[in-house]
């Protein structure tokens, strides 16, 4: 990916704080709805499922494909946004 979104962006740019999950790049209303269904209703839910899974993009983006139907190209964009967050704040 040589480029980010602005909502990519904007979501890496600052605290979680209570983001909802559509904050995340890659997150549209769809996928949103599959999480929230799933219990995965905030962005740093989400970030948990990042964490619990060490970070490790490949098995995040497997598990985001599985969980909520995502696609490559959205599973890899949310991964890369958890990444760049953690990188900058953790």
């Amino acid at each position: 990916m040589s480029s980010t979104s602005q909502k990519h962006k904007d979501f890496v740019s600052e605290p979680m704080g209570d983001k909802p999950v559509t904050a995340l790049s890659g997150i549209g209303d769809t996928l949103a709805k599959r999480l929230e269904e799933q219990g995965f209703d905030k962005a740093s839910v989400v970030l948990g499922q990042f964490l619990l899974l060490r970070k490790d993009m490949e098995l995040f983006t497997d598990w985001l494909k599985d969980t909520a139907g995502a696609n490559s190209r959205q599973a890899g964009s949310c991964a890369l946004c958890l990444k760049e967050w953690c990188d900058a704040f953790l």
